[in-house]
Order: structure tokens, then sequence, then C-alpha cells
């Protein structure tokens, strides 16, 4: 192992040999990941390395790391007896006394796996049917099996939503959220990043140790896309990429027995927009799924202008799917360690699986991949008079089209290249979304740093 100064910070040069279930790949997978052609992987699986190789970056900008370490590159190699890594000007924030941190290494054989498996089991000669949605939710539970994700236990999962730009006090109360989860042990599933999906992670940690439970569960669900603006969290023992953001939604809703929202900003609001507009169908009607959203006192204006916005678009039916707690994570804990009790009731009585909620309805418009491109932004319809579900499915891509507008690569160019999304809808609904944007970018939870420049235009 070499270390050398890059012209912007310290890297080292390492060759690492995966462990477990990454100890064999096919050839035509090494060659794909190798690939540097058209069509190859090799950009991508170096953009989600780097992100892992820098577990813990505070920066959510999907160009800062690779700007920082210009010539870190990353080969799979195929040997005899499996396959090994080579990483060049790596990180050396990844290593100690010449390294790899046990952990990162985890991450980094995960974002392997899963690329590989992407590209084999999902590519031109798929077996999964892409076009229909039960074909969607088989490749789904194909990746998270895959990634060994899946376990036949008891339901005690919960799912934490939030946002990775919140200040001091919305972050401890996750923090302690997440402590009183784990009392009751309950495992974390988050988007692995920083913030809202950090600091459950941090707080059941101590709970876990104070319970003496020595399996522990703490799942970070992310896509390529997104996942250089927000770097796994060093507390992330079980890493998934899913393809794009549909697939990694579905997964959250399909692991999971019960989903904590905590303040956010845009992606948060897609996420909590998903969720209802699949709860507010018929077919999941009396579907037992908790629901809280919470946060500290100082956070109880976000959460009201939430629901006034909700009850405007989707209705009060919507409003009924969840519960609202302030400033209470005792609360919390409790109210959904019950009904993740009554989901384990209902899935007994329904013979569902624990571990994958294969009762749960999610249609095909909810699964489909969106392109946020300004035509595709400008032709939502964001009007009254729509099914809640479809409404939904839309103010979803809404949000989506914004989030890669912030920070997702590909978004970023196309705004630098035409200028902002265009949002059209109804008066009092764009009404309604520009002032809860404008909160966002208010309160700080569009970017951690930089000053915010919008990457939308709402419209009446």
């Amino acid at each position: 192992m070499t270390e050398m100064l890059s012209s912007s910070l310290p890297t080292v040069d390492a060759r690492i040999y995966p462990k477990g279930g990454l100890d064999v790949l096919s050839r035509d997978e090494v060659a794909r990941l190798r690939a540097t052609s058209e069509g190859g992987m090799h950009d991508l699986l170096r953009r989600c390395a780097l992100a892992v190789l820098t577990s813990g970056s505070a920066s959510d900008d999907p160009r800062a790391a690779g700007e920082l370490y210009p010539h870190f590159d990353i080969q799979v190699l195929q040997q005899d007896r499996g396959i090994c890594i080579d990483l060049l000007n790596a990180p050396a924030m990844a290593f100690v006394d010449g390294e790899i941190i046990r952990g990162v290494a985890e991450l980094l054989f995960a974002v392997v796996r899963d690329l590989a498996y992407t590209a084999i089991e999902m590519g031109e000669h798929s077996n999964y049917d892409l076009d229909t949605s039960s074909g969607i939710t088989n490749s789904v539970f194909g990746l998270l099996r895959n990634a060994r994700i899946l376990h036949p236990a008891d339901p005690n999962l919960v799912v934490c939503w939030g946002g990775h730009s919140i200040g001091r006090d919305e972050y401890v109360y996750t923090k302690q959220a997440g402590y009183e989860l784990g009392l009751r042990g309950l495992d974390i599933c988050t988007g692995c990043g920083p913030g809202a999906m950090k600091g459950p992670m941090k707080g059941a940690t101590i709970a876990h140790a104070k319970q003496r439970r020595r399996t522990t569960r703490y799942i970070g669900v992310t896509e390529p896309g997104i996942i250089a603006a927000e770097s796994p969290n060093p507390i992330v023992n079980h890493l998934v990429i899913m393809p794009d953001i549909e697939k990694r939604l579905e997964a959250f809703v399909r692991i999971g027995h019960g989903i904590i929202v905590f303040p956010g900003g845009v992606g948060t609001a897609e996420e909590i927009l998903y969720l209802l507009g699949i709860l507010l169908r018929e077919e999941n009607r009396d579907l037992p799924f908790p629901l809280i959203l919470t946060g500290p006192t100082i956070a109880a204006p976000y959460f009201e202008q939430i629901d006034r916005f909700i009850r405007l678009t989707l209705g009060e039916a919507a409003a009924a799917r969840y519960e609202i707690v302030i400033g209470d994570t005792t609360a919390v804990a409790r109210k959904m360690a019950q009904g993740i009790k009554r989901v384990r009731e209902y899935r007994i009585a329904q013979k569902d699986s624990f571990f994958f909620n294969w009762a749960l309805d999610v249609p095909l418009e909810f699964q489909q991949p969106f392109l946020p491109t300004h035509e595709a932004m400008a032709a939502l319809d964001l009007h009254h008079g729509r099914k809640p579900h479809e409404l939904a499915a839309d103010l979803r891509r809404a949000f989506s089209g914004i989030v890669a507008g912030n920070v997702k690569e590909d978004g970023m160019r196309r705004i630098e290249a035409h200028g902002p999304f265009e949002i059209h809808g109804a008066k009092d609904m764009m009404d309604a979304l520009d002032e809860l944007l404008r909160a966002f970018v208010v309160q700080r939870r569009m970017k951690i740093t930089g000053e915010y420049r919008p990457c939308y235009r709402v419209l009446a």
C-alpha cells in the first residue's frame, strides 16, 4: 500500500479482498463493472465507490468528492479463486494505519455487489418484466434478497425518513427517538445519509448496547443518483443500492413495518406523498401501516404546513392515515411498537411474510421511473378533480424533479443548460406548493452549504 498526496487531499493505493457474499462474480459481471465504453458501468461504479469511501461527508454537492479526489479510480479484477478490488488514489480518510476501515470495506463491497446484480439481472436480457407492476415488485424483491436484507424474523424494522439538512435541535430529537426505538428492540432503516437519516441509527446503537442486542440492523437504502450527495453515514451496516428512486421507495415500504417521518425538505415531502398515494388506494384501505410525523417543538410549524398541504391536495382521507406527535419521543416509540404489533397480527392472519410486504398494492404509476426533464415537469397534471392516489403520483413526481435539480448531477446539468423547471397547476394548489417550498428555502432545508438557487418556478 502506498500513501501519496494528490492535488487535493491525502490518498492511498490499496488492494482489498471481499469477504462473504461477494467472493465470486462471473467474468461477464466483472467485464461490465470494468467497462469504460458506452453502456459500461465503470463511471457509475467509481462515483458510488467514492461516496462510500468518503462516508460521513457533510457535503450535499454530488460533484464535491470528485473534485476533491480527481484521480481516484477503482478496478474489479477477476482471479482464479474469486475477485479483488484495486483502489487508486483513494481517500486516506477511509484507512487506519494502512488498513481500510472494516465498515467502509463492507459498504464498498455492497456497491460492487449491487451494481453487478443490476447490470446482469436487470439489464437488456433481464428475466424480470419491468413493464408490469408485479415484474417490478419481483425485481425489488430480487435486489433485496441478493443484498441479504430479507430475514424471516418477527417484524421490528422502522423506516425513518427526514432531511439531510436539519438543525441541531431536530438532529438531537431524531437521535433520542432512535434511542427510544432501540430500547424497544426495534431496528432502523433510513436513506443512509446524514441528518435525520443518521440520528435515529446513532440513538439506536446506544439503546441496543444497553439491551445487549448483538444482532442489530441499520439498513441504508439509496440509489446511484443520490448517493454522491448523501454518502452513507458510518453507522449503516447493511447498504443496498436500488437502480432508481422508484425502486428505492418501494423497497422502503416493502421491508418496513412502520414509518416515522422527521423534518426534512423536498425529498421527505416526496416520500410522504408516495406512501400516502399508495395507502389511499382502495386495495390498501384495511392494511395496517403505522405512520407517524414527529419532531421537536420547534418543528411544529413545519408539520402544520405539511398537514395543510396534504389536506388541500389529497383530502381528509389522506390526513387520517398518519398521526402527528410533537416533542415526545417516548410516545412516538410506544405508538410505533404498538402499530408494529398490529402489523404482525395482520400478517399472521393474512399468511403474509414478515420480511416483505407482498399484500401492499403498489400501482404501476408509482413504480415506473420518472425522468425529470423540463417537458415532463411542465406536463404534470396538478389539478383538483383527479383521484387522490393519481394526484399524489404527480405531486410525488414534482418533488422528485426538484430533488434532482437540487442534488442529482443529471438534474443539475439540465437546470444549468435550460434554466429552472416550470411546475403548473390549480392556483390554490400552486400557491400552497410555492409557500411550502419557500419555507424549505428559508429554513435551509434545501442545501447544507452555500446559497440556494431555486431549480424550479411555480406557475398557476
